[in-house]
């Protein structure tokens, strides 16, 4: 068994890097399409503590969680583009913000409904699970922290987590056929579609800079002081009882740090690797947090996964109604679906199926949930809470 610290932490980073490897190989790349290289990320470090082949318990990973994560989180906040965000079409921006509080609202109705089965322990589960189906990964794993989900409770989520979003995006696929019939119907404003275009035109076209070792020094020592800065102002604020906890504040501290620097020239590290490295920083956080965990911990999973999906059929009849109000085109139902379901990586994908050139659309609405997701997870989880 592997006990020791730095044994423990080149192990994680190994596993980290050969996933992260493996499923970049244009060879490899199919086999991770539906099970994605985070899955694993998590999943391998669980099943080594699990068969003893590491510590389960070493204190090690309570410390890359507490002092990791605020750094990752402001370095992948980095690349918010608020300005970019604001020139999006008003329409745009209300089917988002609707499909996240479809989350909000429907995650707490499930949770009372199939506690009975799960458990009222699962309710910061629930909430963990409600900042990444607005967000993302990122941010359910700032909400898991924040919430303190246990470990037992965090780990069935995480496979309801891969399992209905990615079949809820290939439904939502499957249904482009339907956008010509839904649009009549609906009486939608495709002109919407037009406006969206002229407003994104220039999204994502800036110049690549080269990286330089200045530069990633630099990107250690802002992820590092913000971590600091977040953790320490979290000591000086107040601790509500079973609702924000001096982490809680560190997350929410670190989180306005990253959205505050990314209206500054700071931002610009973004070409330099910042988010790269944010990432790389959070997949090891997540090793951590597998590797504390135990395959026995997943009870009840069939019901959380049918719990998952009847969240984001609530979420899905509230966005329709939204559309349905607006005239909103299917185009913009779909893409903001995916954008909380699914995330940065897979909303611009649907994007670009129900639009040809409109993926930056997709791209930009789920990086305003990856802005909003850690808040509203920690809302929706307090909500949970209540009915737990």
């Amino acid at each position: 068994m592997i006990t020791g610290v730095l044994p423990i932490i080149i192990f994680l980073l190994a596993v980290e890097t050969l996933v992260l490897s493996v499923s970049a190989h244009p060879k490899f790349k199919k086999y991770f399409k539906f099970i994605p290289a985070v899955f694993w990320i998590y999943f391998l470090p669980m099943l080594s503590s699990s068969l003893g082949l590491i510590d389960p318990k070493s204190p090690i990973y309570q410390n890359i969680s507490f002092y990791l994560l605020p750094s990752a989180l402001v370095l992948l906040l980095l690349s918010s583009d608020i300005r970019a965000i604001l020139k999006l079409e008003k329409q745009a921006l209300i089917m988002m913000l609707a499909g996240s509080l479809g989350i909000m609202i429907a995650t707490p109705l499930v949770f009372y409904f199939v506690k009975q089965w799960v458990g009222a322990q699962m309710w910061s589960g629930f909430g963990a699970l409600s900042a990444s189906w607005i967000g993302g990964s990122s941010n359910m794993i700032a909400a898991k922290e924040a919430l303190g989900t246990p470990d037992a409770v965090f780990t069935p989520m995480v496979i309801v987590d891969t399992i209905v979003p990615y079949t809820w995006m290939g439904i939502l696929v499957a249904a482009v056929t339907l956008q010509p019939v839904y649009d009549k119907w609906n009486r939608s404003k495709r002109e919407i579609i037009s406006a969206l275009t002229c407003g994104v035109s220039d999204v994502n076209c800036g110049k690549k800079e080269k990286k330089s070792p200045q530069k990633i020094i630099l990107i250690f020592i802002i992820a590092i002081l913000s971590g600091a800065i977040a953790i320490y102002g979290a000591n000086k604020l107040p601790v509500v009882k079973n609702v924000i906890s001096n982490y809680t504040w560190a997350i929410i501290i670190v989180s306005i740090l990253g959205i505050l620097l990314s209206l500054t020239p700071v931002k610009k590290l973004e070409s330099s690797g910042s988010e790269k490295i944010g990432y790389f920083i959070l997949y090891l956080v997540l090793t951590s947090i597998g590797a504390r965990s135990n395959i026995s911990h997943i009870n009840a999973t069939l019901i959380l996964i049918a719990a998952g999906f009847l969240i984001v059929i609530l979420h899905a009849i509230i966005l329709l109604f939204t559309s349905r109000l607006l005239r909103a085109p299917m185009f913009l139902a779909a893409v903001a679906s995916q954008a909380n379901i699914g995330g940065v990586a897979s909303a611009p994908i649907v994007a670009a199926i129900y639009e040809p050139g409109l993926a930056s659309v997709g791209l930009l609405l789920a990086i305003l949930g990856n802005i909003l997701g850690t808040y509203l997870g920690i809302i929706t989880g307090q909500l949970c809470h209540l009915f737990a």
